[in-house]
């Protein structure tokens, strides 16, 4: 009973996480290449090695949400294999936005007290 409890709350507080990295995962993948929808969900679930999955409507909104900002832009290109697609990209103040966020919330677990207590915890937790 007790594992399937810690299960139940594990899977409760990683949607809630999961919810809140989308955009980061976004913009993580759109600083690397400039992408259209269909391919972004493929995309960010690689990147996250699979932790992070999202449906197509949660991606148009985030991406229009970060659109409304200035965050993002897009652009139409012809496509190869069909009609052509709207490509997704970082505009100047969507690099500046990641790069300060990887900086304030992602680097802060590389810092080396809190890297040996991540360590200790999932060693103590064996």
């Amino acid at each position: 009973m007790e594992e399937r409890y810690i299960d139940n709350l594990l899977t409760q507080w990683e949607e809630n996480y999961k919810k809140g990295l989308l955009s980061f995962w976004l913009l993580l993948l759109l600083a690397q290449r400039k992408a259209y929808p269909y391919e972004i969900k493929a995309a960010i679930e690689q990147l996250s090695q699979n932790t992070i999955s999202a449906d197509d409507n949660s991606i148009y909104r985030a991406l229009n949400r970060l659109a409304e900002t200035g965050v993002v832009n897009s652009e139409v290109l012809p496509s190869e294999t069909g009609p052509s697609r709207r490509y997704f990209f970082l505009t100047d103040l969507g690099r500046e936005l990641l790069t300060r966020f990887i900086t304030r919330n992602i680097l802060v677990f590389e810092h080396p007290q809190v890297a040996e207590l991540i360590q200790k915890t999932i060693s103590s937790g064996k």
